[in-house]
């Protein structure tokens, strides 16, 4: 039997229009704890290095194809990857969404205040939603009590919709899980870098750059010192291959 996999990883066929429903869907009525993980090479090689890593991403309710190296490997294998839908767009819907329903976002992580500044600049534009930002955690490997407490109690009085969570890739969806009871009742995603990109920080590719899935070289221009990590997209290529030989 055929399993719509890559490197172990169920490849759920959604589009952006599906997504958003499933999420409008479960904020008129949530039920549990509901997760979106964003798919791409990076993430997909940390799920073969960390079986709990690779937990978290499979049982995540929403997992989006972001990175453009996971289409193409899906074509070469003969895997249906669905609608590319990268996190930072993605966001930027729900974002709009908030606006739209009245929602409650709170952003945590990022550099110094901007998760703060970044809520204050959407509470401009989306002034018929709420918006609330929180560094949270200086150091996300050794978090401390004290920042943690802090951050939950915020979300029990605030009582968001929507958790914003940049502390990078895979500590975020970690934390995410290793916090799942606390955060019942809202969506949470991991958004990595996409605070930076939102707040004006770090330019995004031009539209046409993203259209063709060559954002990663334009940051790689942008951000020479990327270099290293880009070397992960070998193994990524080679776990590939690997798994195209045992079929």
């Amino acid at each position: 039997m055929k399993t719509n996999k890559i490197l172990g990883i169920t490849i759920n066929l959604e589009s952006r229009t599906s997504i958003l429903e499933k999420i409008l869907l479960y904020i008129g009525k949530p039920t549990c704890f509901f997760h979106i993980v964003s798919l791409n090479p990076e993430n997909l090689i940390a799920t073969t290095e960390s079986e709990i890593f690779k937990k978290v991403v499979e049982t995540a309710q929403i997992k989006i194809v972001d990175g453009i190296g996971v289409v193409l490997a899906g074509r070469w294998l003969g895997v249906e990857t669905g609608e590319r839908v990268t996190g930072v767009g993605l966001m930027e819907d729900l974002l709009k969404m908030a606006s739209d329903r009245r929602l409650r976002v709170l952003m945590i992580g990022g550099k110094e205040n901007l998760a703060l500044r970044l809520a204050q600049c959407y509470q401009e534009k989306y002034i018929e939603a709420k918006f609330n930002g929180i560094q949270g955690i200086v150091d996300i490997q050794d978090p401390s009590e004290d920042e943690e407490d802090k951050i939950f109690s915020i979300v029990t009085a605030y009582k968001p919709h929507l958790v914003f969570v940049a502390f990078g890739s895979p500590a975020q969806e970690l934390w995410i899980e290793r916090h799942k009871n606390k955060l019942t009742n809202c969506v949470a995603m991991g958004v990595g870098g996409a605070f930076d990109y939102l707040s004006g920080n770090v330019n995004r590719s031009p539209t046409f750059i993203q259209k063709i899935g060559l954002e990663w070289l334009y940051r790689l221009v942008i951000q020479p010192w990327r270099w290293k990590r880009q070397l992960r997209l070998l193994k990524f290529i080679w776990l590939i291959i690997k798994q195209k030989l045992k079929k």
